[in-house]
């Protein structure tokens, strides 16, 4: 990795995050790193953007009162110098399956970074689940030495080959580190979707049933996908397109031909 190399950080999980800081750390040992991160959680926003958002100085960079939308707008047009590349991460918590790709706060600043012609990574860190509130499971600087290591060496590698070529994205989910590095495989986001919803009088309170059954021996995810890889140990890697594209198709065509001919018969 080249001194030279200019890298945009940042996140969803806001500035002061451990995870944010464990990234920062591990690339700034051999490439110039802007933060420009929330300045607080912004977990499952989306690709949601603003018309103005307040930016303040903060020891890792700058601190925007916004999504990392905007955050990654405001710092490849106005607050950073050009980079070579947008990191996102590392978010606690994975960010595995189709749906959850317009979801992510985290995907979705790889994505904003992708509208920008400029290369992305989106890291996260898969922490298992168990009776335990999500919100109250600490994990320390320790847990994410797997997925610091794996996204500098993307960072250091991924720019000499053609990879951005074909890809604009990669989303990276890593599991908690183990005694040996873990491999890497290239999948497919998951299809499998179980979201679901249950009324309490005024309250309409929606679940994600996906994670209750993530026990490797029992995973209902076929093979290739990126949940299944996680589950059983593995880093995932998933190499994604953005703008989304279009599939026009013959019946499509038809129905615009009639809407046309219904329309202009009704007006006779």
């Amino acid at each position: 990795m080249s001194d030279d190399l200019e890298i945009l950080l940042t996140n969803d999980d806001g500035i002061d995050s451990t995870g944010i800081r464990a990234l920062h750390d591990a690339l700034s040992e051999h490439a110039n790193v802007t933060v420009v991160a929330p300045a607080n959680d912004q977990s499952a926003c989306g690709r949601s953007i603003s018309h103005a958002v307040d930016v303040r100085e903060h020891e890792l960079g700058y601190a925007v009162d916004g999504t990392p939308a905007d955050c990654v707008v405001a710092g490849l047009a106005e607050l950073g110098p050009e980079p070579d590349m947008v990191v996102a991460g590392c978010n606690k918590g994975a960010n595995l399956g189709e749906y959850v790709l317009g979801r992510s706060g985290t995907i979705s600043a790889a994505v904003e970074a992708a509208f920008f012609d400029v290369p992305a990574i989106a890291t996260s860190l898969y922490v298992p689940v168990d009776d335990t509130p999500f919100d109250e499971i600490d994990v320390g600087p320790a847990d994410f030495e797997e997925a610091t290591r794996v996204t500098s060496y993307l960072v250091e590698h991924a720019l000499e080959t053609d990879l951005f070529d074909h890809a604009a994205y990669l989303n990276v989910n890593v599991p908690l580190p183990d005694t040996d590095p873990a491999p890497i495989e290239i999948t497919e986001p998951s299809k499998r979707y179980e979201m679901g919803a249950r009324r309490d009088g005024d309250v309409i309170h929606l679940t994600d049933r996906v994670w209750e059954s993530m026990d490797p021996e029992t995973i209902p995810d076929p093979d290739g996908t990126d949940r299944r890889a996680v589950a059983e140990g593995r880093i995932s890697i998933s190499p994604l397109t953005a703008p989304h594209s279009t599939n026009h198709h013959e019946t499509l065509e038809a129905l615009a031909e009639s809407y046309f001919e219904t329309v202009a018969a009704a007006d006779r």
